[in-house]
């Protein structure tokens, strides 16, 4: 395997890390594994060296000794006295996922680690299925925190619960415009708009770019949400603000990440499938369309930079105004 393994590496691909198992244990896990596979190989044959040893000389009764050429194979580079071929891999990680949270996390190895960088500069959108419990309240937001307070949810309907919804997706909307500085007045800014290709162009907090409830059946609900620069606390966060909008309390009980970018469920590689032949056919098939959209998305960067109205000095400015357009006064607004 060895150099030709180790050549078929380079590249982006999606594991599936379950709750409870921290990122840089996936990490390390995979590294390990790539490793075993890469030193698995069979070693190639020894070189032969020339040495003269000493021996008796043949065919003669006498005891006498003298220096015989021989071919013998040089030892200095077999694996059980120079140790294992490879020690160390260079293993990136994406946007990461904390311990709580389950789904899609990329990784890059070798020259695959300055497509993640790549990436995070492209602000592609993550998608979520976020699970909420109505009534009660946690110090973290987590089903599992410190009980801090109960509440009744009979009054809460999916209608409140989709209204609620609007209006946080329409604020987010308005501060994803603020934030990506661009000049609507012009048609394509206003086109980009209508087809959701609108990004920040500098840093923001999180950004809302579409959430649905998908399953309603007190206390229990479902979210989909699809944002960027998020975090699974500020995803916890927000199924709070939602309770306190309904008139009443809620928890997150789970957060996972069902797509992050071009990376999908159907891509991610079960732990099952951490090897190294898995890992490179996933690099292999995933290869080509890494490099469309990120070529893609490259261009629509370019181009947003040009549509960019005449006030943008590229700061970084604190959160809009636009986005506590949702929480309770802003709701009640709305």
């Amino acid at each position: 395997m060895g150099a030709a393994g180790l050549a078929r590496l380079h590249g982006l691909f999606a594991a599936y890390k379950p709750p409870g198992l921290h990122w840089k244990h996936l990490r390390d896990t995979v590294e390990l594994q790539l490793l075993k596979g890469l030193n698995a190989g069979k070693p190639p044959a020894p070189q032969q060296r020339v040495r003269f040893l000493l021996g008796p000389v043949e065919g003669s009764e006498e005891k006498e000794l003298t220096l015989t050429a021989t071919s013998v194979p040089s030892l200095a580079n077999h694996p059980l006295v120079r140790g294992p071929a490879f020690t160390s891999l260079k293993i990136g990680m994406g946007h990461q996922l904390d311990v709580q949270a389950s789904g899609v996390l990329v990784l890059g190895v070798g020259q695959g680690c300055s497509l993640l960088t790549d990436m995070y500069h492209a602000h592609l959108t993550k998608d979520y299925t976020v699970r909420g419990l109505l009534g009660k309240a946690t110090d973290d937001f987590r089903e599992d925190g410190r009980l801090v307070e109960k509440t009744t949810y009979d009054h809460v309907t999916r209608e409140k619960l989709d209204r609620i919804l609007s209006v946080i997706q329409g604020s987010h909307q308005k501060a994803l415009v603020t934030y990506s500085n661009l000049d609507l007045q012009t048609q394509e800014a206003y086109e980009m708009a209508v087809k959701g290709l609108i990004r920040p162009m500098n840093k923001s907090p999180m950004l809302i770019t579409g959430i649905r409830c998908l399953h309603f059946a007190p206390p229990e609900f479902l979210l989909e949400v699809q944002c960027m620069n998020e975090t699974q606390k500020q995803l916890r966060s927000l199924v709070h603000e939602i309770g306190l909008e309904l008139k009443t309390t809620a928890v997150c009980s789970h957060v996972r990440r069902t797509r992050d970018g071009f990376f999908t469920l159907d891509d991610a590689l079960l732990r099952t499938q951490w090897d190294l032949y898995s890992i490179q056919n996933a690099i292999q098939a995933a290869a080509p369309r890494v490099a469309a959209e990120l070529e893609k998305n490259l261009r629509l960067g370019l181009g947003t930079q040009q549509l960019q109205g005449p006030g943008w000095q590229g700061d970084d400015e604190g959160p809009s105004p636009a986005l506590e357009g949702w929480t309770a006064g802003g709701a009640a607004g709305g």
